[in-house]
């Protein structure tokens, strides 16, 4: 499972680097589909990552609105502070932990393994809806490649 978050996280890195070189109006304007901003989807895929682990951890999700980070430097600011806890979650998967049950806040069941594998899909999926938008800018998206990323 590591080995699939590292990849997301080194993809997300490339994307924030490609975001340095685009202006602020262009990163927050409302578009079609996703979370409707390049700005509000980094966030979102940082809030969703980070929110998931701590249900994990049977703690409160994190609830702070994306109005307070509408900048990339606070958005990567927030990924690096919370990858800590992320890796450190990652870092003793098991079988035993990908079987375990998690009874969501809001009635349903899931394992741990589901949910984790579903953060992963969800970063690969926005970042899908990232690539279009910057063909919409005519720009060259980051490629998602796993190859020759050094991972495996």
């Amino acid at each position: 499972m590591l080995k699939l978050f590292q990849y997301n996280w080194l993809i997300r890195e490339e994307w924030f680097d490609w975001c340095e070189k685009i202006p602020s109006d262009e990163l927050l304007k409302e578009r079609t589909g996703g979370v409707k901003s390049i700005l509000g989807t980094l966030f979102h895929i940082v809030d969703v990552e980070y929110s998931w682990i701590l249900i994990l951890q049977g703690k409160p999700d994190f609830q702070e609105p994306f109005e307070n980070y509408r900048s990339l430097s606070k958005i990567r600011e927030l990924s690096a502070q919370f990858h800590p806890t992320v890796a450190e979650y990652l870092a003793d998967w098991s079988e035993e932990k990908d079987k375990q049950i998690l009874n969501a806040p809001w009635g349903e069941q899931y394992t741990h393994g589901e949910i984790i594998r579903h953060i992963i899909a969800h970063e690969i999926h926005h970042i899908g809806q990232l690539s279009v938008w910057a063909r919409e800018l005519d720009k060259e998206p980051i490629s998602a490649t796993l190859f020759g990323k050094g991972l495996f």
